[in-house]
């Protein structure tokens, strides 16, 4: 009798290891901003002639830079940009959908022109309080002759900082699907098994694939309008307390890697 309930006892306390074990995924992850490792592809922007053009967006944007609204296409997030020069080492960026303001920046190069820092806002794929933050850039390559100070090849270093809702993300694991939610109103509810799903909360997603890789990690396939934009390789490390994420941008072709710690 004594042996049985030794043996009880044993199972019971297994129980949280081997919810664990079946389901890494689940819970509250929040991004380490200290281990962001940014895109080595950099941004290029030029500023001449009264005219801005961000060659590396995609698709590009080529507006005149004089504060007034200038509509652009191809961006689901936006369709209409300020440009207004406040000096010469500062402009600011107004992005708006359908006359509402989505995101602002304000891009300020340092006096030397070797770094730059970015404040923003950006609630173009949120439904709640906007994203805000400061990141730091580094320049790789000047600007043409007569050009602004901000023109030239910008590598994004760092972010400095960022507001909680665009760090923190849970998951979690009912069977063989997964349901990921964002503080910003972003979600999904996938089969581990590589289906498309419907992406919901975001004028830039609108299907999603998610394939089971091992016990502790999967691939995230975002797509909009059936060709994939970005994917994402997901690994929680052994212990269940960090995950590590890869993000390929396939229309900048640029890569990001950061890990979240579990909350």
């Amino acid at each position: 009798m004594k042996r049985s309930c030794l043996l009880a006892v044993a199972l019971v306390s297994l129980l949280p290891v081997l919810a664990m074990a079946q389901s890494a995924f689940d819970g509250t992850w929040k991004v380490d901003l200290s281990k962001v490792q940014m895109p080595k592809k950099p941004d290029v922007l030029v500023l001449k002639g009264g005219v801005y053009q961000c060659k590396t967006c995609a698709p590009a944007i080529t507006v005149k830079a004089d504060g007034n609204d200038h509509s652009v296409s191809g961006h689901p997030y936006f369709d209409t940009v300020v440009i207004k020069v406040v000096d010469d080492h500062t402009i600011q960026e107004t992005d708006k959908k359908a006359g509402k303001v989505v995101a602002t920046s304000t891009l300020t190069v340092a006096a030397d022109g070797k770094t730059a820092t970015v404040d923003f806002t950006d609630s173009s794929d949120s439904n709640a309080a906007p994203i805000t933050g400061k990141a730091t850039m580094a320049r790789v390559a000047a600007g043409p002759a007569g050009a602004h100070s901000i023109s030239g090849a910008w590598r994004n270093a760092s972010i400095q900082t960022l507001s909680d809702n665009g760090l923190v993300l849970t998951y979690k694991v009912d069977g063989d699907h997964l349901t990921m939610t964002t503080q910003t109103g972003q979600s999904y509810t996938a089969k581990m098994d590589g289906t498309e799903a419907p992406y919901k909360g975001d004028p830039g997603i609108t299907t999603v694939t998610v394939m089971k890789t091992s016990a502790n990690a999967f691939t995230e396939t975002d797509k909009r309008n059936g060709k994939p934009i970005s994917v994402a390789e997901v690994k929680v490390a052994p212990d269940g307390k960090t995950m590590d994420v890869v993000v390929h941008d396939k229309l900048r072709q640029t890569t990001t890697s950061f890990a979240a710690e579990k909350q």
